[in-house]
């Protein structure tokens, strides 16, 4: 039955330094005793956060918004490559199927929760914990509906239904506005009930405060007045799909100003800032690397909400997934299953600093064969393989082993706060107020950027606070849905096959982007919390520079010499020298493993696996330029028959939802006969 009751075992560490909460498995018997004092139920309610988020959010659906994107080993048709690029399949099944059950199993449990804790008697604190778990039962319905849409709504635990009826274990699609303004006012009610993070004596931002649940209502808010892919869920003709908002004008104004107002009374309350610049770091770099190395005392101030994640039990594999990519020594041998466009890479300001903290254009390598005593580097990559760099393996603590990183989610942040209020104002007054302006402003500025002109036009400001999202949250697994929200995910997509194209054919804007970058051999420090940012680079400009460089020589004898002769390059472009500094050419368009670049390595001391990444064959052994590739576009960007290689499976009208998995027991549309298939693949998923 799709909503039967399991069996929990809740552990959840709340604080990097409290122990483990483990409670016994619940059943019907005991659910009494559980609720019988404020401190049992509080271990209930702390067990509630656990699978909050599941792999697929961050690995299947945390790509696809023209930033980050599958770098999956194998072929390109596997469900994580699929679904990055819009091609879903209910019966492969190409769709996620892990988060519709384990949403229902979190929601099961706050719906006990809910219906115990209003049955005792009311005090400060069970008026919290009735709080928190309805955020938490508010957050799990968000993401359902921006995944698939309109789902079922229970609001009832299984042990206080009717055995005998059958839509309870069978529930039908609910409509998602009805959904919505039920969590909506659940959420308005639980900011009256939860404590703010100062007063709460939480001793990390783990846990819901009333910041925390302000933020979520904003966020729920915007999704529920926003743009979203809906159809006649009567009929369940696909030719009633579209991109719309709800049909009431008023209550979509209502939602928006419910955001500005959530936002405005975190901003007002002044407990939350931007993390800013401290011990040499820029303030985003140091939000990071505080973030990873679990120093939540330096980043609570911004992170308003974060998923625990620490210890045997609690430990997700999101460190392990979205980072630079590690072969051998310290860090153990890591993948990275994602990597960045260079099209989002090369997007940012000189002077923004979020560039190098959430791409890196290294991957950590060895220089020789890999054992112990070998020398591992930083090694600089092409633009095919730009990796991602918040969640970098070098910056962790160390973990209890490879696949546990102790690396906490992130949530909810003050620069989202800050740019949803900049979001709604603007939509409110048909043109950015100057508390828009200011909120947008303050985002830029921790950035490096804050010199940029901010648009005074309602679509402008809009234009800006888009690309700002993507600059801001890029691998923080909500910028897919924030496009189809904001009615831009169509043309967002289409702009990126586009300018991926003019970068592969340097055409357009990219008709002068320097071909040969300069990087300097970089040793990896191997060691956790190592504070490194980004390899130093030159990109080249000048013929005679390019020349020299391009001359690799393949005789040992003559490596001195071409050092010299690169030395005097990097002089001349105002950097000093060193005693034992090397540098390196790499054609960044070409593939990572291209000879010129193959020789290049070999000329700073690489020798066994110089011509291998960790990163996904797919993407290192794979050319960005299209005269690099024998005059055709890289498979990864078109396909050999002229069809898209990015974003191939995108289909207006369709592809911002995915279907129900329909291919065995374990999936919604095989589980309950009442649920009705995304009318697109209705005829598969039936």
């Amino acid at each position: 039955m799709l909503f039967a009751a399991s069996v929990f075992s809740f552990t959840l560490s709340m604080t990097s330094c409290q122990d483990w909460l483990e409670m016994p498995s619940y059943t019907d018997p005991d659910s009494e005793t559980v609720f019988q004092n404020e401190d049992m139920a509080e271990l209930f309610v702390l067990g509630c956060y656990r699978g909050l988020i599941h792999q697929e959010m961050y690995y299947h659906l945390g790509m696809g918004e023209t930033a980050m994107h599958s770098s999956e080993d194998g072929s390109t048709n596997n469900s994580k490559y699929r679904i990055c690029n819009y091609s879903y399949d209910p019966m492969v099944p190409a769709t996620v199927t892990t988060i519709f059950g384990e949403s229902y199993r979190i929601i099961e449990s706050t719906n006990l929760a809910i219906s115990k804790l209003k049955g005792m008697n009311e005090t400060a604190k069970r008026n919290a914990l009735l709080g928190e778990v309805l955020s938490i039962r508010a957050f799990c319905y968000l993401n359902l509906i921006r995944i698939y849409g309109d789902v079922p709504a229970v609001w009832t635990p299984m042990e206080e239904s009717d055995p005998n009826d059958e839509s309870i274990f069978y529930p039908r699609r609910s409509s998602r506005d009805e959904i919505y303004d039920q969590i909506i006012s659940d959420l308005q009610q639980a900011i009256e009930w939860v404590p703010w993070f100062k007063e709460s004596g939480y001793a990390t931002a783990e846990r819901l405060s009333k910041q925390g649940v302000y933020a979520l209502l904003a966020r729920t808010a915007f999704y529920a007045g926003g743009y979203s892919l809906r159809w006649n869920l009567e009929t369940n003709d696909p030719a009633t799909l579209k991109i719309a908002r709800r049909d009431d004008e008023t209550r979509v104004r209502e939602l928006y100003q419910i955001a500005s107002d959530a936002c405005k009374s975190i901003i007002d309350r002044k407990e939350n800032a931007l993390t800013q610049a401290q011990g040499g770091m820029s303030g985003f770099q140091y939000l990071w690397y505080n973030f990873c190395q679990r120093n939540f005392s330096a980043t609570d101030g911004e992170m308003i909400w974060d998923l625990a994640q620490y210890g045997a039990n609690t430990n997700s594999n999101f460190g392990v997934l979205a980072q630079p990519g590690s072969r051998g020594g310290t860090y153990g041998s890591r993948k990275a299953m994602q990597f960045m466009l260079p099209t989002y890479y090369l997007s940012f300001d000189k002077n923004d600093a979020r560039r190098d903290v959430t791409c890196t254009s290294y991957s950590v390598y060895f220089l020789n064969k890999g054992a112990a005593d070998d020398t591992f580097v930083d090694v600089g990559t092409t633009y095919s393989c730009i990796m991602h760099g918040k969640f970098r393996i070098s910056w962790c603590v160390e973990p209890q082993e490879a696949a546990k990183r102790n690396l906490n989610i992130p949530v909810l942040r003050y620069a989202d706060v800050l740019l949803m209020y900049a979001e709604a104002l603007n939509y409110l007054n048909n043109g950015p107020t100057q508390a828009a302006k200011d909120a947008l402003q303050e985002v830029r500025d921790r950035a490096g950027i804050g010199s940029l002109p901010i648009p005074t036009t309602q679509q402008g400001f809009e234009d800006a606070l888009v690309q700002e999202r993507k600059w801001e949250f890029a691998g923080e697994f909500m910028l897919r849905t924030d496009l189809i929200r904001m009615n831009r995910l169509a043309d967002e997509v289409e702009l990126a096959k586009l300018d991926l194209k003019n970068l592969s054919k340097r055409e357009g804007k990219y008709a002068n982007m320097p071909i040969y970058r300069l990087y300097k051999f970089q040793v990896d420090g191997q060691q956790y919390g190592d504070k490194f940012l980004a390899v130093d680079y030159i990109d080249l400009t000048d013929d005679a520079e390019v020349a020299v460089a391009k001359a690799v020589p393949t005789n040992k004898n003559e490596y001195a010499e071409y050092q010299n002769k690169l030395a005097e390059i990097v002089k001349a472009h105002g950097i000093a020298v060193e005693d034992g500094d090397k540098w390196y050419p790499t054609n960044m368009f070409e593939a990572y493993t291209s000879t010129f670049n193959g020789n290049a390595r070999k000329a700073v001391g690489f020798t066994g696996g110089y011509n291998a990444l960790q990163i996904g064959a797919i993407i290192y052994k794979n050319p960005t330029g299209y005269s690099e590739n024998g005059n055709a576009f890289p498979n990864w960007i078109e396909a050999s028959d002229g069809s898209d290689g990015l974003y191939y499976g995108f289909q207006k009208n369709c592809s911002e939802l995915l279907p129900f998995a329909a291919k065995s027991p374990g999936h919604p549309m095989i589980d309950n006969p009442n649920l009705t298939q995304h009318p697109a693949y209705a005829q598969t998923g039936e």
